[in-house]
């Protein structure tokens, strides 16, 4: 009997020194795939053996028995949005952007970070000597989701307008922030706000909208999508509405 205890000791000592340990013992978390992220012990499908502590073994069923306490996945965490920035350049279209930063960077497989940076088209009608000596033609019109980064302001009127050409350029706006352009179509009315910060110098009328010409129904305007300079072309003013009545993607403003 003591012979058997003596023996059954051994094998228990050499067991024991041949074990690695799991992935909190070994201190191991690997991204992706990683051959060499590997010790042994228990696996999940409690097999004794080699065993990974790396992403790549959720897909393989072949991790450590702890691998998901240890190495459990966390998710990208960013910061709210920054205030919109000032337009890149006055006196012609151009565009404003913001950011956000990682606060906590993905680990194990969690959701990865989300796009950190915006632009949104944009027009600043002064520079540093003062008002802009040209006028910005034609009419500068961006999607009404931009009016959400302006101080909440009276919107002045809303003109309402036929589209009667547009170029190919439009359907190739891929960007997030010119996607929007992809919803133009010739013959489709479109609705588009004239707010405080648009309006012509001096003026109680948004630049390029015709409403200083009094005209309705026959005046044919270019327009121009900012963000993107060969989305462009011509509508005909049908009309002028104390609030705009369109669908979203047919709402648009004029910057």
């Amino acid at each position: 009997i003591r012979s058997w205890m003596v023996f059954y000791l051994a094998l228990l000592v050499t067991l024991v020194s041949q074990s690695e340990g799991g992935c909190q013992d070994t201190g191991l978390c690997c991204f992706g795939q990683n051959q060499s992220c590997i010790t042994e012990d228990w696996r999940i499908d409690r097999s004794y053996g080699e065993c990974y502590c790396d992403q790549a073994c959720k897909t393989t069923s072949d991790c450590c028995h702890d691998y998901d306490l240890t190495c459990p996945a966390v998710s990208c965490v960013v910061s709210e949005w920054s205030m919109w920035s000032g337009c890149l350049e006055p006196c012609k279209p151009t565009l404003r952007t913001r950011q956000r930063q990682v606060i906590q960077e993905a680990h194990n497989g969690g959701e990865p970070c989300p796009s950190l940076h915006q632009s949104a088209g944009c027009a600043e009608y002064h520079d540093q000597h003062g008002p802009c000596l040209q006028s910005l033609v034609p009419a500068l019109i961006t999607t009404g989701g931009y009016g959400n980064a302006r101080k909440k302001r009276e919107i002045f009127y809303c003109v309402e307008f036929k589209l009667t050409s547009l170029t190919v350029g439009c359907q190739h706006s891929f960007s997030p922030h010119t996607r929007w352009m992809r919803y133009l179509k010739e013959g489709h009315q479109v609705c588009v706000e004239c707010q405080p910060p648009a309006l012509a110098q001096g003026q109680r009328y948004c630049s390029g909208d015709g409403e200083n010409t009094g005209q309705d129904g026959s005046l044919s305007l270019q327009w121009q999508a900012v963000g993107n300079s060969r989305c462009r072309g011509l509508w005909r003013r049908v009309r002028r509405l104390d609030s705009c009545s369109c669908p979203t993607v047919h709402s648009f403003l004029f910057i």
